[in-house]
């Protein structure tokens, strides 16, 4: 008879979920981590990212304040206390994934390396010496770390990653970052508007997963921040100092390089081999329902997990923590409750943090196109025509809708402040089917940025409503006693 009924190795976002359930159904659960509780998320992602950004965002309002009438002025930053607040909020949040709160909901957790022993075994690497265990059913949430370019140099320099970068003293005088995805653009408009000089070098367009229209709002958003973007560029070596050294020759020296060119999983210490599961150099591959294509007793979620088939959805970036814990949420049908259940990321959404926020439902118009889709209505409402937003002065950003010519939303993207608070619509909008007439119809509070998506979505309607024969229509119904 095994040990337990599931081990879980991670304590991540995935792995925190899939245990919490488990040992509050009364299942015999084992949480394995061999660093800090909470995972990436926690520690060095999602909470010290924000906490940053919203120290950043702060020093923006004051500087825009002239704008309402307010003379602020510069701002002085305390780079210190700035520091002491993000580790404050990492602190508060975290007695919710602490290792007392998973033992009293009657999970064992051990602080140690798991590896494969045998299909259904594994060997814990602990402080006091080895332990084997064995379990009917494993989860592999082990996660992922920073993808590092095989540069020339980069190795012989000490760059930062999303993982090192908010223990940085003192402030950066120039930060250079590779990677224009949501960690590089989100850690150079924070650094920027703390007073940092900042270059951000990328070898494609910035946000090249989203919208190239948004993204260009993005854009112009950050070079009046003054961030130098170097966009399309190629770094063909890094020298000490730290330096880049461009493909056309030029030289860019900085005080800090932080890498932000994407993630790997964590594999190599898994001992896969060993247990008979199958991965690729994405992570774990699965079936669409999250289950080791050659393991049975082996599930996998989060950013090691890599499904093989039968997802459908838009194709671009799953690294998020709220994928890890709609993997928790798989896993635990099938391997708990043993009902069917897979992925379907037709309604995922992703947020870039930086102000204007770029919120990302569904397709874009190019994947809705590649799709197939080639009867496409693009709706948009620009920030601009918002009332709420003339009112706090902040027009730029605009809401793009990708639908097809019966009314189906394929996407939405959105360019606005806080507009990750305005997409929870569109994501229920598209997993749901609702059509465009029930969202043009809904009744949204006046005045809000919300009303900039309903507006949108009243355009598919307007040529319809004012074309020659609704015209002739309602002339028609007037002359009705």
């Amino acid at each position: 008879m095994a040990e337990f009924d599931l081990a879980v190795i991670g304590a991540g976002a995935a792995g925190l979920s899939v245990t919490a359930v488990a040992a509050q159904l009364g299942l015999r659960v084992v949480l394995i981590e061999r660093d800090r509780m909470g995972g990436d998320c926690l520690n060095t992602g999602c909470v010290p990212s924000k906490a940053l950004l919203a120290a950043a965002h702060a020093a923006r309002a004051a500087r825009a304040a002239h704008a309402l009438g307010l003379r602020i002025g510069e701002p002085e930053i305390d780079w210190a206390a700035v520091q002491a607040h993000v580790h404050g909020v990492i602190a508060a949040i975290a007695p919710m994934d602490s290792v007392a709160r998973f033992t009293a909901l009657g999970a064992e957790v051990l602080h140690g390396a798991a590896r494969f022993a045998a299909p259904d075994t594994l060997a814990v690497a602990l402080p006091e010496g080895a332990r084997r265990l064995t379990a009917r059913r494993i989860v592999i949430a082990a996660g992922g770390r920073a993808a590092i370019p095989a540069l020339p140099g980069l190795g012989a320099v000490g760059f930062l990653t999303h993982a090192t970068i908010f223990t940085v003293t003192p402030r950066p005088a120039h930060l250079l970052i590779l990677g224009g995805g949501p960690i590089g653009l989100e850690m150079a408009q924070a650094h920027a508007a703390l007073g940092c000089r900042v270059t951000l070098v990328q070898r494609r367009a910035i946000a090249p997963h989203d919208d190239p229209e948004l993204a260009d709002g993005l854009r112009q958003a950050l070079l009046a921040d003054g961030v130098a973007l170097l966009e399309h560029t190629t770094v063909a070596a890094v020298e000490p100092g730290p330096t880049l050294v461009l493909a056309d020759g030029r030289r860019i020296a900085g005080s800090h390089l932080l890498v932000a060119t994407g993630r790997t999983p964590n594999l190599e210490d898994l001992d896969l081999a060993a247990g008979g599961v199958q991965a690729t150099a994405r992570g774990i591959a699965t079936d669409a329902g999250l289950r080791s294509l050659s393991n049975r007793r082996v599930f996998a979620a989060g950013d090691i997990a890599d499904p093989q088939r039968g997802t459908p959805g838009n194709t671009g970036p799953r690294h998020f923590t709220h994928v890890g814990s709609y993997h928790a949420g798989i896993v635990v049908r099938r391997a708990l409750f043993r009902l069917p259940a897979k992925l379907d990321y037709a309604a995922l959404p992703r947020v870039t943090y930086t102000d204007p926020e770029l919120a990302q439902v569904g397709m874009t118009e190019a994947e809705a196109r590649a799709a197939g889709h080639t009867r496409l209505r693009i709706l948009r409402w620009p920030l601009a025509d918002n009332d709420r937003a003339q009112a706090e002065r902040r027009t730029d950003g605009l809401v793009k809708i990708v639908a097809t010519a019966k009314g189906r939303v394929l996407g939405a993207g959105i360019l606005a402040p806080h507009a990750g608070e305005m997409v929870g619509a569109w994501t229920l909008a598209i997993s749901q089917r609702i059509g465009l007439a029930t969202l043009a119809g809904m009744i949204v509070p006046y005045p809000t940025r919300a009303e900039a998506a309903r507006r949108a979505a009243g355009g598919f309607f307007t040529a319809r409503l004012f074309s020659a024969a609704t015209r002739r229509l309602v002339r028609w119904l007037a002359r009705l006693p």
